[in-house]
Parts: structure tokens; C-alpha cells; sequence
């Protein structure tokens, strides 16, 4: 990058700074413009209220219908008194509601929340909803309108039913196996008469204001998200960030899940969910005590005549990798459900490395009972024993071009000239070639391990083995660690200042001074001048990162502290362990041997001395007709 592109930069980002301040409104306009959206959100919340209360009125006035008419189905099961009742085992403790026949409250033992209890409670109450809605000739059942009687309730199973009169009913039994999932079957008795000949499909919505369980609101929210499996595979979510409101699905899906950070609720479906399923995702404002707002309308089997029961798995549990994994297996249903894709380990290639490599490792660490942070270290440590004939290759390249420099501007002093760039350009590679030394090795290997650095960003905030683990200063590796909060948020920064953050950034200069340094000794003529302008974009870096990490998880930044940390102690001994004098004796002899027996040259620098030398003709004979034209 020359003076004149920098240039041409900052006059760019000066006139759309300049148009930016002078295209925005007065503070008249402003105000103006938050009246009528004060008007229009007013207007439309009093619209959604109306509806809602239409609603409302039509259902209570359906239901005083059945309850006067006592010839009508379910006469019985529209009113009653609700009742609790607790299946339970060593992970969960789900609470069911009589008034509707589903779960009403979901805690997951063994995880301390965010107020100090030794447990997580994904819902309770109106916090979550599940109705199956059946479209019948003369009525439509919703079934969290009805009152349903619990029997055969042990710890582990209920079946709820509701009375349709004449001994026809509606059941849902309920099934909870040793860890998180519950079994579920819906099944009509006597009812097929109630339903057109044809009718097979039923409706299900299931709704949930999702908590919020970690301390850092944003960035846990980064990792909320409503995700669904698609029948022929793969799984795929509605943006974490943006406002989603009956987004359709087009494809079969076999399940949903309302996913938070750390953990999620999953409706699971032995037939499918049907397609063009409606899902809706809408964020949560901070303080709110939630993340997200989540909505799925679905369809599936029902089969009015009982034969069949519409058969469902719920999981309530921590997003765990292999436990999902084991999840697969303990489904009843004859299909691969992927539930551990729940955890994200990144795009496909480095996903393949978190799954083959980081899992494995980080598994075998944790089940020696070691500190979380140390385990962080240690992987760290495996990585940059890995990636180190990599990195001793780059930085040999870099040492080459270093001792090299010297022949280099002898040989390139002749190019000052602007126009003899190229040439010049040329000049350096062909005497690399004949040195036997290639600029380009020293960024394959670095470009190698970019798949490594990128994985690690996907693994450790996903990894509930760092929830709530402390490591020196750092009360929990799953959130960030501050050194000073207030109560404002300001905006790039947030409310508070996370140290592992600050010695993340530090250590980023500290190390990127060190490469610059190095840098600078391989560079020849122009490109050193060049250099210096590119120093400033080198050290804006980390402040950048900065603004990015402050709310990430004190693990990932005291991750990367740590890399960068060994990084700079591998590049120190590297560069105390290298003689510079062997090392250019060394290529000194190389360029002999090539020279005495040009054969033995690579076929690139050849070709490279081949160009130079046409080069080299072209100038002598341009000038030639520039001195007879001078003459003439």
C-alpha cells in the first residue's frame, strides 16, 4: 500500500464522515421522527391487544358454550381445578400442569444458576406453552384449554386424560428416562367420528420466554438460538440477532429446539414436523431477564381413530456434546436426530477438527479432574507442538530473506527509479531462486494453521465444561471477568472493562511489535518505506479487537493470551537459536552449486532469470530509440 492509496483512503472515509454529518436530522426532525414511531408502536401493540382480546372473548364464550351444553364433548374437561404433578429423577424435575396436560416448569439439577441455587430452571409457568390443536367437524380441542386427570403417577410417569363424555377421552402419556428425555404420546379414544374422513394432520404450537442463565447478556444471547433438524439432515436457525416473526420453513423437520448458551428445550417428533412449519425469534431487551422470544407452529400426524398415538420426545437439559451424542441413542425413534449438533464447532473443515481433535483432547483432560484453566493450557500447548515444524518453516523463510537482505539492495540499487519497480521485483526473485529460497513458504504454513485459530473460537465458548470453573483472578472461564463494571452501557465497550480481554489485546502489540520487527529486517528498498506505512493498521488490530472481545468469555480470551504468549516465546528462541552466519554460508553454497551446474536451478528461476534478461533488453533497446530520437 503506497502514500497515494492511503491517501485516496482517508479522503474516502473524510467524505462519508463529511456526508454522514451533514445528511443527518435536526433534532427537530428527530423528535418528530420518534412521535410518530411512539404513534405507530402504540398503535400497533393496541391493534395486537385487540386482537388478542378478540380472541379471548371467542374462546372463554366457546368454552361457556361447552360447559352449559352437557351433551357436548369435553363437557367435563372445561372446567375443573388445576393440579401439579412431579416426574422427577438425578438430572431433571419436570412439573406438569393439569390445565393442559404439559409441562409447566423444567429444572435441570447439577448447574448453579445465576442467583447462587444448585439447579437451572429453563421455564415455569406461563414462561412456556405447548398446545395440540385438533380442527374437528363441529369444535376445535385445543388441548391447553381442557382439564386433564393425572393416573398411574410414579416418579417417572403420568398419564393425563381428558374426559370427551360416552367413554371417549383424550390421553397424553408421559414417560421420563434416566437422563433428560421424556417420552410423550398423544392418543384419541373413541373420537374418529368427531373428525372429517380424511383428517390426519394436527396443529402444534409451542412457545417460551427464554432466561437468561449467564452473566453476560450479549454474548450469551450470541449463542441463543431457535434451531430445528431438517428430515433428509443437517441443522440449520433463524438469526441470532435480528427480529424474525413467522419466518416459514419449507423443508420436513424432525425437531425443534429453544437453545440457549448453555442449554435448551427440544420437541423432538417420531414422524415429521411437516413443512412449511412457522418460526419466530425475537430478542429480548438487557435487564429484561430473558434472551429471546420463541414460537413454532408445526404439524404432524394425529390419527383420530387411536391406532396410532402422535408420539414425541422432549430433552430439557445442558448442551454437552457427547451427551447429546448419547442422546441419539437413547431416542426411541429409529433415526439419526444429530442432537449434538446443538453444540456449533464451526464451518466444516474446522469443524472437523473440533470434533476429531479438540473433543478428544479436551476429553481425556477433563477426565483427569484438572483445573479448566490448566486444560486450557495444556491444549495450547498440544496445538503449538503440532503447528511447530510449521511455524519453524515460516520463520527459517523470514531468517533467509534476513541474512539475504544485504545481497539483495546490491544487487536491486540499480531499480530506485519508480518505473523500475517491476525489474526490481523480478531482480529479488530471481535471486532468491538461484539462493533457493521461496517468500511464499513462510505464508503457506501460517495460512495452515488459520483453521486452528478459528476452531478454538468456535470450541471454547460452546464448552459447558468451563461453566462456572474459576482459574486464578477468573470466577468462571464461560463468561467474562471484569475488573471494573458501572451502570451505563457505552456503546463499543459495554458496562464493564474484562482484564483477560486487556492482557489479550496487550499481548497482540507486544507480539505484532516483535513481527513488525522481524518484517523490517527482510525488507529491501521501497517495501521498508512501505512498511512503516502499514505499522498503524498492524497496532489498530488490537484495539479492535478490543471493542469485539471485551464481552466474550474470560476462557477464549485467556486462550488467546496464552497462544499469543507462547507464539512469542517459540519466535524469541527461534531467533536466539539461529546463526545467521552458518545459515548464509549455508545458502552461499547453494547458490554455488546452482551456478556451477544451472541444471540443478528450479524451473521457476529460470524462468524468472529468463525474464529479467528480456526485461533487461527491452530497457537497453528503449532507451537505444530514445537517444536516436534525442540525436535526430
Amino acid at each position: 500500500m503506497d502514500k497515494n492509496t492511503i491517501t485516496g483512503f482517508v479522503l474516502i472515509a473524510i467524505l462519508l464522515i463529511g456526508f454522514s454529518w451533514y445528511s443527518q436530522p435536526s433534532e427537530e426532525e428527530l423528535a418528530q421522527q420518534r412521535l410518530q414511531d411512539s404513534i405507530a408502536h402504540v398503535a400497533k401493540k393496541k391493534a395486537e391487544e385487540q386482537q388478542q382480546t378478540a380472541q379471548q372473548a371467542a374462546k372463554a364464550n366457546e368454552a361457556a358454550q361447552l360447559a352449559n351444553d352437557s351433551t357436548a364433548p369435553f363437557h367435563n374437561a372445561i372446567k375443573g381445578v388445576e393440579q401439579k404433578v412431579v416426574l422427577k429423577n438425578d438430572k431433571v424435575e419436570l412439573t406438569f400442569n393439569t390445565k393442559g396436560g404439559t409441562v409447566e416448569k423444567a429444572v435441570v439439577k447439577g448447574f448453579k444458576s445465576l442467583k447462587g441455587e444448585d439447579h437451572i430452571t429453563l421455564f415455569d409457568g406461563n414462561e412456556q406453552s405447548l398446545k395440540f390443536m385438533l380442527a374437528g367437524k363441529d369444535m376445535n380441542i385445543v388441548t391447553s384449554d381442557l382439564f386433564f386427570t393425572p393416573s398411574e403417577v410414579t416418579d417417572s410417569t403420568v398419564v393425563m386424560t381428558a374426559d370427551a363424555g360416552n367413554g371417549k377421552s383424550l390421553s397424553i402419556s408421559y414417560k421420563l428416562g434416566k437422563d433428560y428425555l421424556l417420552g410423550c404420546q398423544l392418543r384419541a379414544n373413541g373420537l374418529s367420528g368427531m373428525f372429517a374422513p380424511n383428517y390426519n394432520r394436527m396443529d402444534v404450537e409451542w412457545t417460551e420466554m427464554c432466561r437468561q442463565q449467564e452473566k453476560g447478556f450479549t454474548f450469551e444471547n450470541r449463542y441463543a438460538s431457535l434451531t430445528y433438524h431438517k428430515k433428509e439432515g443437517g441443522t440449520d436457525y433463524l438469526n441470532e440477532t435480528s427480529e424474525k416473526i413467522d419466518e416459514k420453513i419449507e423443508e420436513s423437520i424432525d425437531w425443534v429446539a429453544f437453545k440457549t448458551q448453555f442449554f435448551t428445550s427440544v420437541l423432538i417428533a417420531k414422524n415429521d414436523l411437516g413443512s412449511n412449519t412457522l418460526m419466530t425469534s425475537i430478542p429480548q431487551e438487557k435487564g429484561s431477564g430473558y434472551l429471546k422470544q420463541y414460537v413454532a407452529k408445526m404439524k404432524t400426524d394425529f390419527d383420530p381413530t387411536g391406532q396410532q398415538a402422535s408420539e414425541f420426545e422432549f430433552y430439557f437439559g445442558p448442551n454437552d456434546y457427547r451427551l447429546l451424542q448419547r442422546m441419539n441413542e437413547e431416542c426411541s425413534f429409529d433415526k439419526d436426530i444429530e442432537l449434538q449438533r446443538l453444540v456449533y464447532l464451526g464451518w466444516p473443515i474446522v469443524r472437523e477438527i473440533n470434533r476429531w481433535f479438540t473433543l478428544y483432547v479436551f476429553d481425556w483432560l477433563t477426565h483427569m479432574n484438572i483445573n479448566m484453566g490448566i486444560v486450557l493450557i495444556i491444549i495450547t500447548l498440544l496445538l503449538k507442538l503440532i503447528t511447530f515444524p510449521l511455524v519453524k518453516k515460516s520463520y527459517m523463510s523470514s531468517a533467509k530473506m534476513r541474512v539475504l537482505k544485504p545481497k539483495l539492495d546490491e544487487a536491486t540499487k540499480q531499480y530506485n527509479k519508480p518505473e523500475d519497480q517491476m525489474q526490481k521485483q523480478q531482480a529479488m526473485m530471481t535471486l532468491y531462486a538461484k539462493y533457493g529460497v521461496s517468500p511464499l513458504s513462510g505464508c503457506l504454513p501460517m495460512l495452515i494453521q488459520m483453521p486452528i485459530w478459528i476452531a478454538m473460537f468456535n470450541f471454547v465458548p460452546n464448552a459447558i465444561q468451563l461453566r462456572g470453573e474459576s482459574f486464578l483472578w477468573i470466577s468462571d472461564l464461560s463468561t467474562y471477568d471484569p475488573i471494573v463494571e458501572w451502570g451505563t452501557n457505552i456503546w463499543g465497550i459495554g458496562d464493564h472493562l474484562s482484564l483477560t480481554c486487556i492482557l489479550f489485546c496487550v499481548s497482540n502489540v507486544l507480539y505484532s511489535m516483535m513481527t513488525i520487527r522481524q518484517q523490517k529486517d527482510q525488507m529491501v528498498g521501497q517495501q521498508a518505506e512501505q512498511m512503516k506505512m502499514m505499522q498503524w493498521m498492524t497496532y489498530l488490530m488490537p484495539v479492535m479487537f478490543f471493542f469485539m472481545f471485551n464481552d466474550y468469555s474470560a476462557g477464549l480470551n485467556f486462550y488467546y493470551f496464552i497462544s499469543l504468549f507462547f507464539s512469542a516465546a517459540i519466535m524469541w528462541t527461534l531467533r536466539k537459536t539461529t546463526n545467521d552466519e552458518k545459515l548464509l554460508a549455508l545458502l552461499e553454497s547453494r547458490y554455488k552449486e546452482n551456478k556451477d551446474n544451472p541444471k540443478k536451478m528450479s524451473g521457476l528461476a529460470a524462468r524468472l532469470e529468463a525474464m529479467q534478461k528480456q526485461a533487461e533488453e527491452l530497457k537497453r533497446e528503449r532507451e537505444e530509440r530514445l537517444n536516436k530520437l534525442k540525436n535526430q
